[in-house]
């Protein structure tokens, strides 16, 4: 059992709009329904100096510096120390410590005395990051580039390009120097190591015939090993053999060694850090579960929770996750999600990071549509017979089909989506309102302004003939009345804000759901737990 209960919330009335006398809602109990990983997706690690384990995350936006043996964390480096959404992270010789931003290009790094300095902003996609032994920075950009560089670290040399044709689509990932004093790395999309002598930019390649090599690593003894995300497996790798060492599961992000030739590894999808011993088992230093919850949606008596990389169920009843769906990124045939929603017996997925919507069938497991090529989608539904969704980079609202995307209205910030009594309904994150789109199953000709005065509503639902909208910026659960009047229900952690405008201020949607009993299921990004609001007596 994983629910725990938080207590009876006061409930606090706003009327807005409306002077008319209302009976007391019944009381409702905020309770934790399932609790996901400590970390929001463990990216890159590295040992410090003194044998602490250092891992970066892009979504949690901070640096978690914990104990090796026991898995307790000493200390999180977040905002007010500097560090901004970090993917990969490396030591200096002289002690600093310097990450890469992948999602705003920063390549930036921390004194022994707490100096923050930016070396060079690459642009979006800088992921790999590694020093050589006299000093010098070399980072690498995947997924949203593909260059290789050589960095100054005080940031007063313009950034030296060493290859920029490492594609498609990722120059290389988790990098580490050979002991013939090459750098070696993997290329996601083609199943290769490859090996850089950085002075001459000449690249040679070492293996192949991997799924989808992510990170590389030598022990002490400068042995090569290769982490291989897309089969969740770990090898060890000579000129002649390869020899598996441990199997874990896909969406693993890195691994490294400590000063003992321990090996840990990194899970993106599942946030876990574990440790492989010499017999091929597993430690577990950091348990796994939900790492990025966002959109929350009800499907054959299940909670369905996008996760970023992985779409999880769960029982209603106990919190029990049932099934998940892990997706490796850019290769993965059923793709990533932050928001969902249920049509029919299908779910709809939506993805700014693959910038698509799909149709997914979770008993067959196909894709029956996909539309690509969008700029930030937010959210879909489907209402009247047309796929509908909310297209961030263009701020409007879209229809999708097979003759391609049609722009049906616009607004500053369209969020999340739903259909109250055949009508369509918009929340708009940064006016802070709700709109109606469509009546009786029919578009409207424009907008119309239902409610205002919300703090960045997001996920919104319905109970009764009522909204329920969930405000990333604050946490508060709010029902809402067609006349506009508001009522606080509970609060939760409020979300993250997004590192930059090429994404969607929701970054990671704070979805919401309501059964046919009225009770709320809500997303906790930042705390990674699935949330109940249920009547209390």
């Amino acid at each position: 059992m994983y629910m725990r209960i938080l207590g009876p919330l006061a409930i606090v009335l706003a009327t807005v709009g409306c002077d008319t006398p209302q009976d007391p809602p019944t009381p409702l109990a905020l309770s934790v329904l399932a609790t996901g990983a400590n970390i929001a997706g463990a990216n890159g690690i590295i040992f410090s100096p003194d044998n602490q384990l250092y891992a970066a995350s892009v979504i949690g936006s901070n640096i978690t510096i914990m104990d090796p043996d026991s898995g307790e964390i000493l200390r999180q480096l977040g905002a007010s120390d500097g560090v901004s959404g970090p993917d990969d992270i490396d030591f200096a010789p002289d002690g600093s410590f310097y990450w890469t931003s992948i999602l705003t290009g920063e390549v930036a790094g921390l004194t022994p005395n707490g100096e923050r300095i930016q070396a060079a902003n690459l642009g979006a996609g800088v992921n790999p990051i590694t020093f050589s032994d006299d000093g010098r920075l070399f980072v690498a950009q995947c997924f949203f580039g593909t260059g290789l560089f050589e960095v100054d670290p005080k940031g007063v040399i313009a950034p030296r390009s060493i290859s920029e044709n490492l594609g498609p689509n990722c120059g290389l990932n988790g990098m580490d120097w050979g002991p013939d004093g090459r750098l070696y790395g993997p290329r996601w999309f083609t199943g290769e190591i490859v090996s850089f002598d950085v002075d001459t930019r000449e690249m040679r390649l070492e293996a192949s015939g991997f799924k989808t090599p992510a990170a590389v690593k030598f022990n002490s003894k400068g042995e090569l090993y290769v982490l291989d995300t897309g089969t969740g497996e770990v090898f060890k790798q000579t000129a002649q053999v390869r020899t598996l060492i441990a199997t874990l599961t896909p969406g693993l992000d890195n691994f490294a060694f400590d000063h003992n030739d321990r090996l840990y590894v990194s899970s993106f999808v599942d946030g876990f850090i574990k440790r492989i011993e010499p017999d091929g088992s597993l430690t577990t230093i950091q348990p796994g579960g939900m790492s990025h919850p966002g959109g929350v949606a009800l499907l054959d008596q299940q909670i369905v929770v996008a996760d970023l990389h992985a779409i999880r169920f769960f029982d209603p009843a106990t919190g029990v996750e049932t099934r998940v769906n892990r997706n490796v990124l850019g290769v993965g045939k059923v793709g990533g999600a932050l928001n969902l929603a249920a049509d029919g017996n299908n779910l709809i997925l939506v993805s700014w990071v693959d910038n698509d919507v799909r149709v997914w069938n979770p008993a067959s497991g196909e894709i029956l549509e996909r539309y690509s090529n969008l700029k930030a989608p937010v959210a879909a539904i489907r209402y009247a017979g047309q796929l509908l969704a909310t297209e961030h980079g263009n701020s409007r609202i879209i229809a999708l089909s097979s003759d391609g995307v049609t722009s049906l209205f616009d607004l500053p910030s369209p969020t999340g989506l739903v259909i109250l009594q055949d009508g369509l309904y918009v929340t708009d994150r940064e006016s802070g309102s709700i709109y109606q789109l469509g009546e009786a199953g029919k578009l409207l000709s424009a907008p119309k302004l239902i409610a205002s005065g919300l703090t960045t509503p997001e996920g919104i639902a319905v109970r009764g003939n009522d909204f329920v909208i969930l405000e990333g910026a604050t946490g508060q659960i709010k029902q809402v009345s067609l006349d506009g009047t508001q009522t606080q229900l509970g609060t939760i952690p409020a979300g993250n804000p997004a590192p930059s405008s090429a994404q969607p201020p929701s970054m990671i949607f704070n979805g919401i759901a309501v059964d046919a009993s009225g009770t709320i299921y809500a997303s906790g990004e930042t705390s990674r737990k699935l949330y109940q609001l249920k009547a209390s007596h």
